[in-house]
């Protein structure tokens, strides 16, 4: 009876203060928040209690029955079968996603089999031993879906964070509601983050030509793999025929596969960084507020989850970056643009005798890299991570330099250690690089703590490294590790 007393009089009381010509209910938030699960107060404007509370459980079962049709949850709080059923939706409402035909497989097992004949000299990393595949797009949300999973993980410790904030910032209002409230925010707010990260995907998949498309290793092992509708898309327009576009795009993916299997710490440290760029994300709370309090109604239900994801695209995040976020990018953006650089110049040097086109070619992969688009877009929505490298072009210088200076062999040896492996301030000073190695920075030391958690991460997946087997990435296997 003292929670009935206490929700009446608060109800009683928001409906008198502030602007009078307006009717009591719109200046009470409390009763406009029931109104939209059906809840009326009686002839005396009061709430009865046991209503009120039927009423939310009824919303609450009917939500989760609907939810767990999907799956259960997992521990960090999303349904991820729920999430893949939106990126599968998202990728079919952009058109026609049929398998790749017999056809269209053996068209990309003959591109990587010229690929691989060509970069043979071009490189002293091996071939990748998994054979080449063709994807249809949600194909592609089905084989990166683990790794996409453990990247976004930690979001969802930042969102159940912001939902206790939120409910205590709200517990005078929402006073003996919030055992019974809070449940139901964490699942909505839960969905909201699911079909938020399912839309990001499904957008992803529409747009990659490749596996390794965005420069990170997305499948447990290396796999050259092309998705020949997207690659159809990105031909579109151009001057080269549909089998020269797609060779090319074999030989860089083919050369990226390669780096990736060959070089062991590469792959876990890019995953690393963006992981620990994850851990730091803040969720905008009053984003969660504004779309419960605009959009839900009554009868919650996946669709209308799923409307909520899409109205809060790109404002759940906080859009301020730590500190250490904003270092944590600044490696990656170095990172990356060393990885496409490389590539860069692998397949310019591959090419310079045997494809003539190839040059107008990287302009377009060039272009396309400087715009961003919808690539950079789905993964502002899926990590609020703003990946542009802006350097690209002065790796490709670097690794150029090296190449002229030392051969192949000493441009490769390079990826042999990451204390080894240019940094950004060798992308200022390219041929000091080649005379000297690496600048010798004044604050040497700089860096160091991140580096330790960066090695934590590591040290977290080395039992997943151990059952994968010596080269599967773990930080065993690192060169120069022994």
């Amino acid at each position: 009876m003292t929670q009935s007393k206490e929700i009446n009089q608060m109800a009683s009381d928001r409906g008198r203060q502030d602007d009078e010509n307006r009717p009591d209910d719109e200046n009470n938030p409390l009763a406009e928040f029931m109104r939209q699960f059906g809840i009326q107060p009686g002839a005396d404007g009061r709430f009865d209690l046991n209503d009120l509370m039927g009423s939310l459980q009824q919303a609450m079962n009917q939500f989760s029955s609907q939810m767990n049709a999907f799956g259960s949850g997992s521990e960090d709080g999303l349904n991820w079968t729920f999430t893949k059923d939106v990126a599968r939706k998202v990728t079919a409402a952009q058109g026609a996603d049929p398998s790749p035909t017999p056809a269209d497989s053996q068209a990309v097992r003959d591109a990587v089999g010229l690929a691989d004949l060509w970069l043979d000299g071009a490189m002293t990393f091996g071939r990748v031993s998994l054979p080449a595949e063709a994807w249809s797009r949600a194909e592609w949300i089905e084989k990166t879906f683990d790794v996409w999973r453990s990247l976004v993980s930690p979001v969802a410790s930042s969102l159940a964070g912001s939902i206790g904030g939120l409910m205590q910032a709200e517990s005078q209002e929402m006073a003996g509601l919030q055992p019974m409230m809070e449940p139901m925010m964490r699942a909505a707010s839960a969905g909201m983050l699911a079909a938020q990260i399912g839309q990001a995907l499904g957008q992803l998949s529409t747009e990659v030509v490749s596996g390794t498309d965005i420069s990170v290793p997305l499948t447990a092992q290396p796999r050259v793999a092309l998705l020949p509708a997207n690659v159809a898309k990105f031909a579109d327009g151009l001057d080269q025929s549909a089998g020269d576009v797609r060779l090319y795009l074999a030989l860089r993916e083919t050369a990226r596969q390669r780096l990736f299997a060959s070089v062991g710490w590469l792959g876990p440290q890019l995953l690393a960084l963006i992981e620990h760029y994850a851990r730091g994300i803040t969720i905008d709370a009053s984003a969660i507020e504004e779309a419960m309090e605009g959009q839900l109604s009554g009868e919650m239900t996946p669709d209308a989850i799923e409307n909520l994801g899409n109205e809060v695209a790109g404002k759940l995040f906080e859009p301020k970056r730590t500190p250490e976020q904003e270092e944590i990018l600044a490696r990656l953006e170095t990172l990356v643009a060393l990885v496409e650089g490389w590539v860069d110049d692998v397949v310019s040097d591959t090419t310079a005798s045997l494809m003539p086109q190839a040059g107008a070619l990287l302009e377009t992969i060039r272009r396309r890299r400087a715009t961003g688009g919808a690539m950079e877009n789905a993964l502002k929505s899926l990590l609020n991570l703003e990946l542009r490298p802006r350097r690209v072009r002065d790796a490709a210088n670097l690794w150029a330099a090296v190449r002229a200076k030392k051969g192949v062999e000493g441009r490769d040896a390079a990826w042999s250690h990451p204390d080894v492996a240019p940094t950004s301030a060798d992308l200022d000073d390219p041929l000091g690089y080649v005379e000297h190695g690496h600048a010798q920075l004044a604050a040497a030391d700089e860096g160091d703590d991140l580096d330790a958690a960066l090695r934590a991460l590591l040290d977290e997946e080395s039992g997943r490294g151990e059952q994968d087997g010596p080269g599967s990435g773990g930080p065993d296997d690192r060169p120069g590790s022994h």
